[in-house]
Parts: C-alpha cells; structure tokens; sequence
C-alpha cells in the first residue's frame, strides 16, 4: 500500500498496513496507477498476461500448488478474513511470495473461457477484446479450488472488489 499512496497521493498508509496489498481496485484503477508510476520512474512497468501471470504462479513446479496450502497462502480457512502482509508465507520456487491467496491479481487479458483451445502455443496474450478481464491466484475469501494455479476468474474491469489487487511486472529492453 505504502507504494501506492506515494504514487497515487492518497491518504497516508497506517504503519501497520504499509505491506499490505493494495486491493479494492478495478482494473481501470490499476491502469491509472501504472501510467503515474511509468510517467514518474520512466520504466515500462504493465500487468502481466495471463499465461505469464501462470507461468510466475507454478515456480517451475507443474502441480496445481507449488507447496502445501496453510503454508504458501491466505485463504478462507485461515486468513480471518482480512488480506495479510505480503511476503509472510513461504515463496514458490522462483522465490515469488503471494501468488495463491491474499488477493486476486488483475492480469492483461481480456477472459475468453475458450481462449487457449486455439491459442498461440508461444506467449499467449488473450483475447483481443472482450467484456471482462482475468483476475487469478484467489483471495482471503476464497479456498478450495480457488486456489490453484490453473484456476481463472474474470471481473468487471470497470468494478472494484475488496480481495481484488494487482502484481507488476517489468519490461526490461536490452
């Protein structure tokens, strides 16, 4: 949240909810977030796709969990409702923290439910319209198969949801 408020010039952070993850956006929020944070930085920072988004979530391991799931996320089972700070559950194995659990994260793409039945094999970027956007890696709310690596959601881009956030990725030119 903490970098949130100094991009976005909201109201200041309690210190006790500096680390956690700003949620409670819609996708256009998060679209407005990242053009101050580009204008500001000057780097090329974006949502990831879908498929890159899946790819992060596994850690090179190919289950559906990349460890047991009290141990690697928040969910409805033990979080008390509420998101936790990030980065206090074990990572996978690319030592990303967060990618099951705690909150939702918005990715690029437009939701097709049959996108990938015919999708480029090579570095999928979804759909090129559409009527919602990709939201994975469940929430505090949420367990079960909610949970899981392969699991797709979609949202209302235009809608904000208290378990919904957001993971940047950067674009790197050599």
């Amino acid at each position: 949240r903490a970098t949130w408020q100094e991009i976005m010039g909201s109201e200041p952070v309690k210190p006790d909810e500096r680390d956690l993850p700003q949620s409670g956006l819609s996708y256009d929020d998060v679209q407005t977030f990242l053009q101050a944070l580009r204008e500001r930085t000057g780097l090329a920072f974006r949502l990831p796709t879908e498929a890159e988004w899946e790819k992060c979530c596994r850690g090179g391991n190919p289950s559906a969990l990349y460890g047991p799931l009290d141990e690697i996320a928040w969910h409805s089972g033990n979080s008390g409702g509420r998101p936790h700070p990030v980065g206090t559950k074990r990572p996978n194995g690319f030592g990303l923290f967060d990618m099951l659990g705690n909150v939702w994260e918005w990715c690029s793409d437009w939701y097709g439910a049959d996108y990938y039945a015919a999708s480029p094999p090579v570095d999928p970027a979804g759909p090129s319209r559409g009527e919602r956007r990709v939201a994975r890696g469940g929430g505090y709310l949420h367990g079960g198969n909610y949970l899981r690596s392969a699991h797709r959601n979609n949202q209302d881009p235009a809608q904000s949801r208290p378990f919904l956030g957001f993971r940047l990725v950067l674009d790197l030119t050599l």
